[in-house]
């Protein structure tokens, strides 16, 4: 699959997936600081933002969409930063393709299984009818009496397009919803992944909890684990520059 992209900086290219329900729009902000280092590629994995969609979602899957994006890009050895779900993806392609790595940064998520937080936000969206809105101002305000959560219905919201005067979905959410068991699953099972890893975690979240510390040093033994205080589970947006800095550092970049 032919996933879209967006490319800024030039120099040793590190690709950035984001979670689920996100797109390479929510990274915008941290790629344009970090592409004074390095070169930034920002990637929407599939059924998400501007990627094609379809009815099949694993991270194996992903993580094959991932190396024919680095194969068509013609890149050589890349750093691969990860959040939540594309934490999973990322580390999948440790598994797979470790020939294609130099480092790996996993943001918010091990390689456990997890339980189910997101059907609720599934069940908010798919019960909407779009045609009866012409607006986000309207949309946000019938989620809200499912989802009183403003931050997490803003960050859904940037997943709609206004096209003509009809609003529609960029995810393709049928699919995502058929496969989300798929994505609670672990990853990496019985695995030892040698690459230069770092995890980082945010002090105010629970995916990263410090009995998960021997299952991540054990998978990747080689690896090391950061906690920014300051952040919950969205730690590039929540503390942007602790977290930059931290990037910056691990991969050699300054």
């Amino acid at each position: 699959m032919k996933l879209h992209y967006q490319i800024v900086g030039s120099g040793q290219p590190v690709v950035i997936l984001h979670g689920l329900f996100g797109s390479l729009d929510n990274w915008r902000g941290l790629a344009k600081e970090l592409s004074a280092y390095t070169q930034v590629i920002t990637v929407d994995l599939r059924n998400h933002g501007r990627s094609p969609h379809s009815s099949e979602q694993s991270y194996e899957l992903m993580a094959n969409d991932l190396a024919e994006l680095i194969q068509e890009l013609e890149l050589g050895l890349i750093d691969l930063i990860g959040h939540s779900v594309g934490g999973k993806v990322a580390m999948t392609f440790s598994q797979h393709y470790p020939e294609r790595l130099r480092k790996l940064v996993v943001v918010d998520i091990t390689p456990r299984a997890y339980e189910d937080e997101h059907s609720a936000i599934f069940n908010a969206l798919l019960d909407l009818d779009l045609s009866l809105y012409s607006s986000r101002k309207e949309l946000d305000k019938e989620l809200s009496l499912s989802l009183p959560n403003k931050a997490v219905r803003q960050f859904l919201l940037m997943n709609l397009d206004l096209v003509g005067d009809k609003l529609t979905w960029r995810l393709n959410l049928p699919a995502l919803f058929e496969c989300y068991p798929d994505l609670l699953q672990s990853v990496c099972r019985n695995q030892q992944i040698t690459i230069p890893s770092c995890f980082i975690r945010g002090g105010r979240s629970n995916y990263i909890r410090d009995e998960d510390f021997d299952l991540i040093s054990t998978t990747f033994p080689h690896s090391e684990i950061t906690t920014i205080e300051e952040a919950g589970h969205w730690v590039h947006a929540e503390a942007p520059d602790i977290f930059l800095t931290k990037i910056i550092e691990f991969f050699d970049y300054d």
